[in-house]
């Protein structure tokens, strides 16, 4: 039926038939849809069952080898299988795209080192969200809120002190990727931060 060549592994019967696993498969096949080998004349394809490890993701951030410092992110990857008469071997082929410019690159895994991954990534870029989002409550509660408002003040307290607390964590978090990588990017977030702390601090 398919022209696939495979070896029987287990029987089983239901309702007095007899249905056949091939290659360990899940799906079962009655003996109608099966055909001896030496007795089949078509042309046989041979299947193969490749399992790939991945090194990087889609998504992860990544130096790649003779690039410097550019940060490059992966957009894709492609598996390609080499097979000869006396060798095989497979290799992952990653796609980059070049974050200052976009430029298209393709690397294998040994090329590259991981900056950060993306799930890191992703909480970067929401830690640009939180800075901006207090950045905007700050600038909403000083407009709207009495300067001598005794009432107004103890309920603003206990805020700031929350937002400091956070903002200070994500300090140690970016001073912890600085002093890994290196990177001047999370310099520039842990300036920013600081900029947001020495506001908070000048607020009543």
């Amino acid at each position: 039926m398919y022209g696939t060549l495979g070896t029987i592994t287990n029987i089983h019967t239901m309702d007095e038939e007899f249905l056949y696993e091939i290659n360990y498969s899940e799906i079962l096949y009655f003996e109608h849809s099966l055909q001896f080998l030496s007795e089949y004349d078509g042309t046989v394809f041979e299947s193969e069952t490749v399992e790939v490890e991945l090194m990087f993701g889609i998504g992860d951030l990544v130096y790649v080898k003779g690039y410097g410092d550019e940060i490059f992110k992966i957009v894709g990857y492609r598996t390609e299988l080499w097979r000869y008469k006396d060798d095989a071997w497979e290799e992952v082929i990653y796609e980059l795209v070049r974050v200052r410019d976009g430029e298209w690159l393709e690397s294998s895994a040994d090329e590259l080192k991981l900056a950060v991954s993306k799930k890191e990534a992703d909480q970067h870029l929401q830690n640009i969200h939180i800075i901006r989002h207090i950045a905007g409550m700050d600038a909403q509660k000083n407009a709207s809120a009495p300067m001598n408002s005794q009432k107004n003040e103890k309920k603003t307290k206990p805020m700031q002190q929350e937002i400091i607390d956070s903002l200070l964590d994500l300090y140690n978090d970016y001073k912890g990727l600085y002093d890994l990588f290196g990177d001047k990017k999370y310099k520039e977030m842990m300036d920013v931060v600081i900029q947001y702390l020495k506001k908070m601090s000048r607020l009543p």
